[in-house]
């Protein structure tokens, strides 16, 4: 990864210690411009710690890290909803940010949910929801977006279409984006870098370079690695496991 002007984060030798364990060590991480680098690893493996340390948001850390920009926005793993109340969409958007009116609706339309507007958030099905994240997330018009774990609470085709949206949303905002996910066959065919933990960085490079790499099929086993296989290529859709095409974003 090159091209220092377009440089968003470079995190080098990043580590952070607890009670005198390693959450994560040695980490060297550099977000771009208009690129998608995705962060895999098992459940413990410092996925969200290295985001932490990319956001800034842990101050005791090992290591460097430099951010050549200041308009971020973070769309955390969990977000905690009092789901009783009848908050719209509209009011969702507005509830931490002043937003315009356009800005609301322009990332509305983006993420494809502008018809949902004035639609409470308890009536919206996960995939909904999740588009509603992205979209008060982009409103700000960030040059990095954080997304950690973006597709809870959908099913498949819902996650091959959220993964395309993502895309779409780094080439038409040219923003650099920081994703992390533990799903591995889907993910891939939306992402430019991956980068593979498990405490430490244990392989990292292109989608089809960390798919072949040995450390990789350690950790999630050959089956895994071949599912991958078919991302060798652009190409605009994903087989289910029941035979149907799924179309990308």
């Amino acid at each position: 990864m090159s091209n220092n002007e377009n440089v968003l984060v470079k995190i080098s030798n990043g580590g952070v210690q607890k009670n005198g364990k390693w959450l994560v060590k040695d980490v060297d991480l550099e977000i771009h411009k208009g690129k998608i680098v995705t962060i895999i690893g098992p459940n413990g493996s410092g996925k969200s710690t290295t985001a932490k340390i990319a956001l800034g948001l842990i101050k005791k850390i090992e290591g460097n890290v430099k951010r050549f920009t200041n308009k971020i926005s973070y769309v955390p793993q969990k977000v905690s909803i009092d789901w009783t109340l009848p908050l719209r969409v509209t009011d969702f958007m507005v509830l931490t940010e002043n937003l315009s009116t356009d800005d609301i609706k322009y990332a509305l339309n983006l993420t494809g949910v502008e018809h949902l507007i004035l639609r409470n958030l308890r009536d919206l099905s996960g995939g909904e929801f999740q588009r509603v994240l992205l979209a008060r997330a982009i409103a700000k018009k960030p040059e990095l977006l954080v997304l950690d774990e973006p597709v809870q609470g959908v099913d498949f085709a819902g996650e091959v279409a959220l993964y395309g949206l993502i895309k779409k949303i780094s080439e038409t905002l040219n923003c650099g984006i920081l994703l992390i996910s533990h799903d591995l066959h889907v993910v891939m065919s939306a992402t430019d870098y991956v980068v593979c933990l498990n405490g430490h960085v244990c392989c990292s490079g292109s989608p089809v370079d960390v798919a072949r790499d040995k450390h990789y099929k350690e950790l999630f086993g050959e089956k895994s690695s071949q599912l991958l296989s078919i991302y060798e290529h652009d190409h605009d859709h994903v087989h289910t496991s029941e035979g149907d095409i799924v179309k990308n974003v």
